[in-house]
């Protein structure tokens, strides 16, 4: 079927899943409301993507670091200076856009030469069609603060941007605590702020919203080579789906994060065929970044990204060492014992290759020398593969993925649309509803009653008792709950139960005492 937004926004708020912010003083734009259900949806996600980044690997440990840091930190990453959306403004009817996406919805490509843009011959206001618009001007996306009790420039801060400035900032204090050996990652996942110029389609651009980040810290390829002989690349055809590998280069660790993120994309229910890589353009990378794929997925609105997998070399650590003054290089016991064995004619080869090769990149000769004698001391900074989601972004990929509705015909004929969301039942917002057949029983409400507090002890479930059995069926369908367990007067006789299953409505017959165990079976990701 072909999905509107519309519907699904107003389902949402139907159900409890999203609401606008301060609705009832008009609401502020960008900024949303996750009710009773939603707030499940998003938790779970979290939880879901904790156990495959965090929980379930060896190299991975965990950060929950402050919304507000040190200035320095912004001005260190560049978000101070260069974090910012040109902006253009109609005069007529005073409606403001970001300036490529007005020229992008009208087919244009806004015209860049250094930091100053131009709209191209033609561009017109969306709104009212006027010619009459402002030149671009950059306009920074940071959230301003103050921090203490008197607003002046000693005291300003920011809400942070994203939340992969902390892990680098950090980064020494994990490394030294945490017991873990380059390679290894930091993941983080919270509340970050953009001051958006225009956001739109619904929660997928947002002022206020909510990511899910890997900093995943490698060994540069000089280390690895002086490790292993050689460093692997894609064209070594490297086992993605097995165990790293001490030899793989960059290339090989960004390429397994990309099939790494598919494959839990795929675990969260969305469908290869929905799922899309870009891969970023030379001239469309950060300067500092060797490779960056974007996964999209196929919205309503259209193709757009879910999250960004960066290759971002060790520019993020490098700039902290610099504005902070603390090394961030890490020892390397490894690599250190390896230089110590070599000869002092191979560290001269090794050494005046690398210079060659970083001069040949636009690089300074004195700091690949540098660079190299540290190495042999086993120093360095490391580099980073960052694949960076946004839980929002994901929460409204599954909504619009789950959201169906379906044609029924009865045994006479007479049509019926049933409403579903087809969630994978370990993300769905309530993983069982328990319905007694009726209420007026008081043995079987006890029963089931029973039923529903032994179950909630492990899952989010749902208690329902009113209305006829099929209403409160298609209650549940709308919000995506996998199974209905029916409490009848058979379960009085022999402890057995009707669960019905909400994707193809089959009801099957359990015994109380397998109930638990098939469930969990079904909603393990």
């Amino acid at each position: 079927m072909e999905k509107n937004l519309e519907q699904i926004s107003s389902l949402c708020k139907r159900r409890g899943i999203i609401f606008p912010s301060s609705e009832i003083y008009g609401g502020i734009n960008g900024f949303w409301d996750y009710g009773p259900l939603g707030s499940e949806l998003k938790r779970n996600i979290r939880d879901a993507w904790w156990h495959f980044m965090v929980q379930w690997r060896n190299d991975v440990v965990g950060l929950d670091a402050t919304i507000i840091m040190h200035p320095r930190i912004w001005e260190a990453s560049g978000h101070a200076a260069g974090f910012a959306d040109p902006m253009v403004d109609c005069k007529d009817c005073k409606k403001r856009f970001r300036a490529d996406q007005l020229c992008e919805e009208q087919g244009k490509k806004l015209i860049q030469t250094g930091k100053t843009f131009q709209l191209p011959e033609g561009t017109v206001c969306t709104a009212c069609g006027s010619k009459n618009l402002t030149e671009p001007r950059s306009f920074n996306l940071m959230f301003k603060t103050y921090v203490g009790p008197v607003e002046d420039d000693s005291a300003v801060a920011y809400l942070r941007p994203e939340t992969a400035q902390a892990i680098f900032a950090q980064f020494t204090n994990i490394f030294s605590t945490a017991r873990k050996q380059v390679p290894f990652g930091v993941a983080q996942s919270g509340k970050s702020f953009r001051n958006e110029i225009n956001p739109r389609n619904y929660t997928f651009r947002s002022r206020e919203f909510e990511q899910m980040e890997l900093e995943f810290f490698i060994r540069p390829d000089e280390a690895v080579e002086l490790i292993c002989g050689k460093v692997a690349t894609l064209a070594d055809n490297p086992d993605l789906n097995g165990e790293p590998q001490e030899n793989w280069g960059w290339e090989v660790w960004h390429r397994y994060w990309v099939e790494q993120r598919l494959a839990w994309y795929k675990l969260a229910g969305l469908p290869q065929e929905d799922l899309h890589l870009y891969w970023q353009t030379k001239d469309e990378l950060a300067h500092y970044a060797r490779a960056c794929v974007d996964i999209e997925y196929a919205f309503p609105f259209g193709v757009q990204e879910l999250e960004g997998i960066a290759a971002r070399s060790d520019f993020d650590l490098s700039q902290h060492q610099k504005f902070s003054g603390k090394s961030m290089q890490v020892q390397d016991d490894r690599l250190r014992l390896v230089c110590a064995e070599m000869s002092q004619e191979a560290k001269d080869a090794f050494k005046a290759k690398v210079v060659a090769d970083w001069t040949s990149r636009g690089k300074d000769a004195a700091a690949a020398e540098q660079f190299v004698e540290d190495l042999f001391l086993g120093r360095y900074v490391p580099h980073v593969i960052e694949p960076s989601a946004g839980t929002d972004r994901l929460a409204l990929a599954l909504i619009c993925n789950a959201y169906d509705e379906e044609k029924l015909v009865d045994g006479k004929g007479k049509e019926d649309i049933r409403t579903v969301l087809h969630f994978a039942p370990a993300l769905a917002p309530i993983k069982v509803a328990v319905l007694p057949l009726v209420k007026n029983k008081p043995e079987l409400r006890e029963k089931a009653w029973k039923l529903f507090t032994d179950l909630r002890r492990d899952w989010k479930c749902a208690w329902d008792e009113t209305g006829a059995i099929g209403r409160r069926y298609r209650r549940q369908d709308e919000v995506g709950t996998p199974f209905c367990v029916t409490v009848d007067f058979d379960t009085l006789e022999n402890d057995t139960v009707t669960v019905r299953l909400r994707d193809s409505m089959e009801q099957i017959r359990l015994p109380i005492a397998e109930l638990p165990a098939y469930i969990r079976k079904a909603i393990t990701l």
